[in-house]
């Protein structure tokens, strides 16, 4: 399990703040030769599967899959073909993709099964948001400001996937710019949550609405998110995923179209733990293009850390661990049920923990809104010029160009203030705490895992947050799986969409320019 100095931390964040004052390292751009061998990830990555998924192989994990292409039981030709089968008939409904890269995805596939298993990722299929760089296919962040741009390398993340047999089955439909659910630039709504597919109005999270519906609706084995106001953790709740959103730092942004230098984070959304300790094993590491990558502790093992425990039938914690519950979080009958779940399992316990002194102010919109100017800047000559290529969130962006300096600067040591609280006052007391919302521990840039938890009366997925120390992405995953052992939310599906035509953008409503606001990152 991971050491946390966290002064260190501390450090490093006064550190960003810095670098996002002086524009100088906004946009990190991959190198062109970057050295991405295989990661290690261990026994534990290889998981014989259910009786249940080997009838289709779009129902199993990637651990599954690893374990059915490792053992010659299933080529990565006939799992990519699975998953394009099922795009070609229910994408038309579901718009999770922008692009889909079907025969660059059967030739990568082909080329796999004829080479030495790499990994747990040799051959596994994977939808990529589509702010990350993908070299020579086009990348737009879901813009106009970005519609014709064709990187020439892949995101240092994307390198690194693939570097470990991950194929790329496309891109993702996303909020414009990372901003809100996925809709079209001018507000149309796109893409629809996999579990109510008939319904537009149902929220299927945002930006990374694209990947939590393609791995959702077994389209895709896994994908790449983007959080900056809980991007990964919302749609992952909304869809019945488990998503994780890293240590600031632990994954690279170079390549990666930024929103917020100081709250971006690159992420993996996934069906359970496992999967998702696998990708983020792929994806983190030190890259001499971000410096926030740089210095960082070893990643740890995380594979283990989401391989549940079980002594003498009985599923216990891997290490002992305090969840913190704070004021306020029971509010639903799916949490408190779930808290009785995870009291229940030896080795946690649950502890009450106070919210740090002036919480309220601290994570409030007004102190939340200093982000803004960091994402205007580099647009500013264009937002003097040509309001119409921000689309219809154009109103964030102006208001991140008229913030003041000095509301900045005020913002940035209100940050500092709320890391110190946060540590001293929170995780004095336990190792990992629920979460209310995202946007506190996005502030911060600490690990979140989203989970699944339940459903509603209307069948919609529940699911919540746990939050963690400075790369303790190790121990939220140890809770999570402990969690996703003794309960089977994780496994449920969405019943396949009824086959109809494909639907337009105007089908499906759209979002105003202060529905916009109301939503934004």
């Amino acid at each position: 399990m991971s050491t946390v100095d966290r002064r260190d931390f501390l450090a490093r964040t006064l550190a960003v703040s810095a670098a996002a004052a002086t524009g100088a390292t906004a946009w990190t751009t991959p190198g062109s030769a970057l050295a991405a061998g295989p990661a290690r990830f261990g026994a534990g990555a290889y998981l014989r599967p259910r009786p249940e998924a080997m009838a289709d192989p779009t129902e199993l994990t990637i651990a599954e899959a690893a374990w059915m292409i490792k053992n010659g039981k299933l080529t990565p030709a006939a799992l990519v073909e699975a998953y394009l089968d099922r795009i070609g008939r229910f994408d038309g409904v579901y718009q999770a993709f922008n692009t889909v890269l079907a025969e660059q995805a059967r030739a990568a596939a082909k080329a796999a099964g004829r080479r030495k298993h790499t990994g747990p990722l040799h051959g596994i299929p994977l939808a990529i948001k589509d702010n990350y760089w993908t070299a020579g296919v086009r990348t737009t962040a879901n813009s106009y400001l970005f519609q014709d741009f064709v990187p020439p390398r892949d995101a240092t993340a994307v390198t690194r996937l693939t570097a470990n047999g991950a194929i790329v089955l496309g891109k993702t439909q996303m909020g414009p710019l990372a901003t809100t659910r996925a809709t079209t630039p001018d507000g149309r709504i796109t893409t629809v949550n996999a579990w109510t597919p008939g319904d537009a109005t149902v929220d299927p999270g945002g930006s990374s609405t694209g990947t939590a519906t393609s791995v959702a609706g077994r389209m895709a084995a896994s994908g790449t998110g983007t959080q900056t106001g809980g991007s990964i953790t919302a749609p992952s709740n909304a869809q019945n995923l488990t998503g994780l959103k890293p240590t600031m730092g632990r994954v690279s942004l170079a390549g990666i179209i930024p929103l917020s230098y100081t709250r971006d984070h690159p992420g993996p959304l996934a069906r359970d733990a496992r999967d998702a300790a696998i990708m983020l094993t792929a994806m983190a590491g030190e890259d001499p293009a971000d410096p926030r990558t740089q210095g960082l502790p070893p990643v740890p093992d995380l594979v283990t850390a989401a391989t549940p425990v079980t002594v003498k039938g009985r599923v216990r914690s891997r290490w002992k661990t305090r969840v913190g519950v704070l004021p306020g979080y029971v509010t639903s009958t799916e949490r408190r049920v779930f808290l009785s779940t995870l009291d229940g399992v030896d080795g946690i316990s649950l502890v009450d923990v106070p919210l740090p002194d002036e919480w309220e102010l601290l994570t409030g919109t007004e102190f939340n809104n200093v982000r803004l100017p960091e994402r205007s800047e580099p647009f500013l000559p264009l937002l003097r010029t040509d309001l119409r290529g921000f689309g219809v969130s154009v109103t964030g962006w102006l208001q991140g160009a008229l913030l003041g300096s000095t509301e900045f600067l005020t913002g940035q040591r209100a940050k500092q203030r709320l890391l110190e609280r946060v540590l001293d006052q929170i995780f004095d007391r336990c190792d990992v705490v629920v979460q209310t919302g995202p946007v506190p521990f996005d502030i911060l840039g600490l690990p979140e895992i989203g989970f699944p938890i339940g459903f509603s009366a209307a069948g919609v997925p529940v699911g919540t947050i746990l939050g963690g120390e400075p790369y303790g992405e190790d121990r939220l995953l140890s809770v999570v799986a402990a969690y996703q052992a003794v309960t089977d939310w994780h496994w449920r599906r969405p019943a396949d969409p009824p086959a109809q035509r494909t639907r337009t953008a105007d089908d499906r409503g759209r979002l105003n320019a202060d529905e916009v606001v109301a939503q934004m990152q």
